[in-house]
């Protein structure tokens, strides 16, 4: 072969192994639909410490296959978000309503203080504003989540008038898990 056809062929074979590689990638990521995922901005480019290669081998249709690790349920069967002291249980009652209820390290539910909560949730076009106020020891907001059943939400809550606010954002799927007994958005199990 003359020096031309080897440099083509060369140049046809690292296509082909690009296009492979490239292939290899989009698979590993095949069923993928970013805008599933509370972890990105509107936009669809913010991970918020996700990272790719964490998805490799999982079928996101409906979160299935997704590692819910990082989630803990509390003792009403919702979300707790950890990111605040006392933590905060994050769930949606039958009526659609959101409960705020408090608990300490282990879990255990205490009664809320000087807490102030926000929820905005939905469309961000058309987003539905939720305030919250006390019942008992617990905080439920005033008005009902948006329809659907899978949309995000920002929680911000502020511990005391002093506090800086704390903001939560997570996709709020409300579809059953298939294999516990909680909502998706409060799921602790791995899917396989």
């Amino acid at each position: 072969m003359k020096l031309k056809e080897l440099s083509i062929l060369a140049l046809a074979i690292t296509a082909l192994y690009g296009l492979a590689s490239c292939k290899k990638g989009h698979d590993d990521h095949a069923g993928h639909d970013h805008a599933e995922h509370a972890e990105h901005d509107e936009d669809g480019d913010d991970h918020e410490g996700h990272d790719h290669d964490d998805h490799e081998g999982h079928d996101h249709d409906d979160h299935e296959g997704h590692d819910h690790g990082d989630i803990v349920a509390g003792p009403n069967g919702g979300r707790v978000l950890m990111s605040v002291e006392p933590h905060a249980e994050f769930l949606v009652t039958d009526d659609r309503k959101v409960q705020i209820t408090f608990v300490n390290d282990d879990l255990k539910p205490v009664p809320s203080a000087e807490q102030n909560v926000s929820v905005i949730a939905g469309d961000r076009s058309s987003p539905t504003s939720l305030s919250f106020a006390k019942s008992g020891d617990v905080l439920v907001s005033d008005k009902v989540l948006p329809g659907g059943n899978d949309f995000p939400v920002i929680v911000q809550i502020k511990t005391d008038a002093s506090a800086e606010t704390v903001r939560e954002k997570f996709n709020l799927n409300l579809a059953d898990c298939p294999t516990c007994d909680y909502k998706e958005y409060a799921c602790t199990c791995a899917h396989d």
